[in-house]
């Protein structure tokens, strides 16, 4: 006797697919345009115009719906790429401007997700895990860019990899972006070029 075999339906696969984004779509507006914390997972079903029972079974409540927006905002950062290019420059003033283009480009591409995260943290039930997981990638991909620097020799003396990666966070963190564009009003070209300056004073051989 046979097996029974799963039944699949890619039909079913792509329309539960579709409800999802419509879910994490209708979240990401009313999250950005109310704060996390005046939202309810009834207010983001009535937005995706499906049932509550549906936006929990897709999607789960409001911190999965959170989480799953960071993490797409982890995803699309770019920050392997932007290690990749840092790489390929040989020495710091070229490594730096590389680091802030594409910092820049993954902070600009993600602004409505970084404004989310920054505005849930004080009322989050896991604001700790949520802050790691929202930064974990990109301190990293700063720690691989304070290795190769150190690697090329363009540091300071005295600036270890462990330093440089910290102030690395301090000029191109997502502190440093956003306290530039959204809190002061500066476009991004002088965000970047600014950040730019700070980092090479603060980290660079003279």
């Amino acid at each position: 006797m046979s097996a029974t075999r799963p039944y699949h339906s890619p039909r079913r696969s792509e329309a539960a697919a579709a409800t999802r984004l419509d879910i994490l779509d209708a979240a990401r507006r009313l999250f950005l345009d109310r704060g996390y914390a005046q939202v309810t997972v009834a207010d983001i079903a009535r937005e995706a115009g499906i049932a509550v029972k549906t936006v929990y079974a897709s999607a789960g409540g409001k911190a999965e719906i959170l989480q799953e927006i960071v993490g797409t905002a982890v995803s699309t950062s770019g920050a392997q790429e932007t290690v990749d290019r840092v790489r390929r420059c040989a020495d710091g003033a070229s490594a730096l401007a590389a680091l802030a283009r594409g910092t820049r480009r993954g902070n600009e591409r993600n602004r409505a997700s970084v404004t989310i995260l920054f505005g849930a943290l004080p009322v989050h039930e896991s604001a700790g895990a949520l802050w790691e997981e929202g930064t974990a990638v990109y301190r990293q991909a700063l720690h691989d860019v304070a290795e190769h620097l150190s690697l090329t020799g363009a540091l300071r003396e005295g600036i270890e990899v462990e330093r440089c990666a910290d102030l690395l966070w301090l000029c191109f963190g997502l502190g440093a972006w956003r306290t530039l564009v959204e809190e002061c009003g500066w476009t991004w070209d002088a965000a970047e070029e600014q950040l730019t300056a700070m980092a090479a004073g603060l980290l660079l051989r003279p």
